[in-house]
């Protein structure tokens, strides 16, 4: 027989039965966007396994900020990543994948700077998600743990589920908005997010590479150049363009 109090498992988590009705009711309140974000947040921590602390971030133009968090470190670690412009909360957001790092004390990631940040402050693991919205990317949702390796199979599809309602919040906002600043902010990320699948298609071709390969490098040279994910992308597409447009030599 199960004594663990009403919506809550035995390990203490909530159940995500639990939490998705609530946050299937806030979605159809007339809550602003950044309460319904921390909701999300607050509701995530309490229920994907291994999270100790999560964040959402929101991409607006050039500018990245925490609309939502549920400790000090969390958006710490956001904000070091802000700063230096690239970092896995940053990447997803921008290219709308799923970026895990298993064990922060490696060298061998593709972050190992933030990593080691991470590891000084006592996380031992992350993983963001993209924020899909109208089939564009303009935010993530970040999880950190304490220990490293604790975002298993379960937490994953737990992530994805909340990345799910804070993408659904945004869309509601963007239905909403009473000005263009958010629809030319979902313009932007359109084109972030199309401009980073070109480039990641051109590495594909010339290295023979899979999908995952060709992130990797375009997230290496972002790293390498201390350049913006976006920034290295536009030049490799802008890099093609001219070439094709060159005139034969005869």
């Amino acid at each position: 027989m199960n004594d663990s109090p009403l919506g809550a498992a035995d390990d203490g988590r909530l159940d995500p039965r639990a939490a998705f009705a609530q946050l299937s009711q806030t979605l159809l309140s007339e809550q602003p966007l950044d309460a319904v974000l921390q909701q999300v947040a607050d509701l995530a921590v309490r229920t994907v396994p291994g999270a100790d602390e999560v964040s959402v971030t929101l991409i607006d133009g050039d500018q990245a900020h925490s609309a939502a968090f549920t400790g000090p470190l969390s958006l710490a670690l956001d904000e070091r990543q802000y700063e230096a412009g690239y970092g896995p909360c940053l990447d997803a957001a921008q290219s709308g994948e799923m970026l895990p790092i298993e064990d922060t004390s490696a060298s061998d990631g593709l972050w190992p700077r933030f990593s080691a940040q991470a590891a000084e402050a006592g996380v031992g693991s992350t993983l963001s998600i993209g924020l899909p919205v109208m089939q564009r990317t303009i935010g993530a949702i970040n999880m950190y743990a304490r220990e490293p390796r604790s975002f298993g199979p379960d937490s994953v599809e737990a992530a994805q589920a909340f990345g799910g309602y804070a993408a659904v919040a945004l869309a509601n906002a963007s239905l909403y908005a009473s000005t263009a600043a958010l629809a030319g902010q979902l313009q932007e990320a359109l084109h972030s997010r199309a401009v980073i699948d070109q480039a990641k298609g051109i590495i594909m071709a010339k290295q023979l590479c899979t999908p995952d390969e060709a992130f990797q490098i375009l997230t290496r040279a972002s790293q390498r150049t201390n350049r913006k994910l976006r920034d290295i992308a536009q030049a490799m597409v802008d890099g093609l363009a001219d070439t094709k447009h060159q005139t034969p030599k005869s």
